[in-house]
């Protein structure tokens, strides 16, 4: 029982409609992004008590918060605030950002409060807006080291082009809560969730707990471990996303992790297990057969028959031909297809299909040196794939590293490179790394302090090194937040350099 009022605690178990009595339930939402934000709306529409307790509020939030009728806090939270004990929140919503360890977070579990993501807050109230046959859309959850958004947005993509209406949500930016709460409605979300989210769902449980239509894990690599504490942490959390799926558990064949969580998980009856990889698939699996992405997962015949979705030729004319979006196109595939969406709607999205910005990126060829932009290849897993896809490449390398051990990435790919670049706050235990394991490769390093000086000077010192046919590769293996604002800013930066330095003589 929490602390605070003495009044009977709510049954929350009772809360689990749109339509169920929130009136006057206390709860404290932690943190005021756009994640924090949509939980209080969400809260406070449903007739809830809500206080907003943040370090730091951006006007654009806290202007609305009295509007919507919920209250706000600010102020330091490495101790618990004597305003939310007061407060005595019956349920806590937290911000994926607050890690298990958060002094809040540790208070609320030892205090016995209910502890929601924003996540579980949106299963419950999902039915607020319900499709033709009276019932709320399907959900399909996305998770992964690497590739994440890209498999969300194919997926949103496909369902879309096979008539269903759908969107993208969750960790790719758009709050599920939002997408719940649109009056238009869905026939499906696609759900890309981050491992703090999963870390969050895992507090659920019963017959209640969140239950997908189908869901994937797409890989597992050493990230997040300073928010997790260790990778079994961070396993643990990646695996929830198949507990409870209903019809699909997609895997990644290649990745024997991804197969385990699907073995150990609790699943509903009647689901079945649905595994991806390159290579030619067996029945129930999404594979390729001669240069042809093909399904023999999702038709009657699948013992002595396959589907084709499209062609590697296809997908290389449209820049898709990486053996890691090659992969994210087949778990999208499958997810797509559990929904019944056809093969024909599914090439038809693929060839309407653009990568975002800094995710492999060209963006620019001049001199016969192509330079790619993979800013957002921020572990060590995700730049990994991208030298796979470019061997040979001069790379651009560094950041702020989460706690993981680069050495692992540098002794596989790094004797592999023409020459690497290094940047960021932590730069040592990559030289060091090199030395250690590939020592031959000629190594640069840019000290530079000021932001607007970094990506000038890789430009300048790659374009000394290489030659006609060459690529220079930035995939940082590294987050961004030591020099640039965000990923996006890393590579943005990158991008103009390389304009500033070619001009018009860039081919592309």
């Amino acid at each position: 029982m929490s602390a605070g009022t003495g009044s009977a605690p709510r049954d929350l178990d009772l809360l689990q409609s749109w339509h169920a009595d929130w009136s006057g339930l206390r709860v404290a939402v932690l943190g005021l992004s756009v994640t924090g934000f949509s939980a209080a709306d969400t809260l406070a529409e449903l007739g809830a008590d809500v206080l907003v307790v943040t370090e730091r509020a951006a006007d654009e939030y806290a202007s609305l918060l009295p509007v919507i009728g919920a209250r706000l806090w600010t102020g330091d939270l490495q101790t618990v605030p004597a305003e939310l004990v007061a407060f005595a929140p019956e349920v806590v919503v937290a911000s994926p950002g607050f890690a298990p360890h958060h002094p809040v977070i540790a208070w609320a579990q030892q205090s016995g409060i209910a502890l929601w993501g924003d996540i579980e807050l949106a299963w419950r109230v999902r039915d607020k807006v319900l499709r033709p046959d009276g019932t709320p859309a399907d959900w399909i959850l996305i998770t992964g080291t690497n590739g994440k958004t890209t498999t969300t947005e194919l997926t949103a993509s496909m369902l879309v082009a096979g008539g269903l209406r759908a969107a993208p949500v969750g960790n790719i930016g758009v709050p599920v809560l939002d997408a719940v709460r649109d009056p238009a409605g869905f026939d499906a979300l696609v759900v890309e969730l981050s491992s703090h989210q999963l870390w969050y769902l895992s507090l659920a449980s019963g017959d209640q707990a969140l239950s997908p239509h189908a869901s994937v894990c797409l890989n597992l690599a050493d990230d997040h471990l300073e928010w997790h504490g260790s990778f079994a942490a961070y396993r643990d959390a990646k695996a929830v996303v198949y507990r409870r799926t209903r019809i699909a558990c997609v895997y990644n064949k290649a990745d024997i992790a991804t197969r385990e969580m699907v073995e150990e998980a609790e699943v509903i009856e009647g689901c079945r297990a649905i595994g991806f990889d390159l290579g030619i698939p067996g029945p129930s699996d999404m594979g390729v057969v001669d240069g042809i992405l093909v399904d023999r997962a999702f038709l009657e015949e699948r013992r002595s028959s396959a589907l084709e979705l499209t062609t590697v030729a296809d997908l290389s004319a449209r820049g898709l031909a990486a053996p890691h979006i090659v992969s994210n196109i087949l778990a999208a595939a499958a997810l797509a297809r559990s929904l019944g969406v056809e093969p024909e709607a599914i090439a038809r999205a693929l060839s309407q299909f653009r990568l975002d910005p800094h995710r492999i990126e060209v963006v620019a060829v001049a001199g016969g040196v192509t330079w790619v932009d993979d800013s957002k290849a921020t572990n060590p897993h995700a730049a990994a794939s991208s030298l796979a896809a470019f061997p040979g490449a001069v790379w651009v390398v560094g950041g702020l590293l989460k706690g993981v051990d680069i050495s692992a990435l540098v002794s596989a790919r790094g004797a592999g490179v023409k020459a690497a670049i290094v940047i960021g706050a932590e730069r040592a235990q990559i030289v060091e790394a090199f030395a250690r394991h590939a020592p031959a490769i000629p190594l640069f390093e840019v000290d530079h302090a000021q932001t607007e000086d970094v990506m000038a000077e890789v430009v300048e010192l790659a374009a000394r090194i290489v030659r006609d046919g060459d690529v220079v590769l930035l995939a940082p293996a590294a987050a961004s937040f030591d020099q640039f604002s965000s990923y996006a800013d890393r590579g943005t930066r990158f991008a103009r350099a390389v304009q500033d330095r070619f001009g018009g003589s860039a081919d592309e």
